[in-house]
C-alpha cells in the first residue's frame, strides 16, 4: 500500500490560523504554534465579550437614564415603576437616547411617571 500524506489539507488548516494572526506582534504572527494559541485565545475573548457587550450597554443606558431622572427630581426606580404603572412600554435604549438628545420629551415622560 503506498504511503499517503496530508500536505494539502494540513497546509490549508495552518494557513487559516496564520491569516487570522496577521498583525500580531513578533512570533505570534510568524510561527504556527504561537499563532494558533493566540488566535484561539482571541476567539474565546471575542465570544465572551459579545455577551458582555449587551450587559455593559444596558448598564450605560441605566446610568444615563438615572442621571436625567435626578435632574428632574425623581430617581431611576421610581421613574421605571411609574412608567410600568402608566402602561408605557419603552425600552431603556430609547429612554437613554431621549434623555441624552431630547430633554423636553424625557421631562414629559417623567411627569407621566410621577402622576
Amino acid at each position: 500500500m503506498p504511503r499517503t500524506t496530508n500536505n494539502v489539507s494540513a497546509h490549508r488548516r495552518r494557513k487559516k490560523y496564520m491569516l487570522q494572526a496577521r498583525g500580531y506582534y513578533g512570533s505570534r504572527s510568524k510561527t504556527y504554534r504561537a499563532a494558533r494559541q493566540t488566535v484561539e485565545r482571541a476567539m474565546a475573548f471575542s465570544f465572551a465579550h459579545r455577551k458582555q457587550k449587551k450587559r455593559q450597554f444596558r448598564s450605560l443606558w441605566i446610568t444615563r437614564i438615572n442621571a436625567a431622572c435626578r435632574m428632574n427630581d425623581i430617581n431611576y426606580s421610581q421613574f421605571i415603576n411609574g412608567l410600568h404603572k402608566a402602561n408605557i412600554q419603552i425600552n431603556r435604549k430609547t429612554l437613554a437616547h431621549l434623555a441624552w438628545h431630547d430633554s423636553p420629551a424625557f421631562a414629559k415622560l417623567v411627569e407621566i411617571a410621577k402622576g
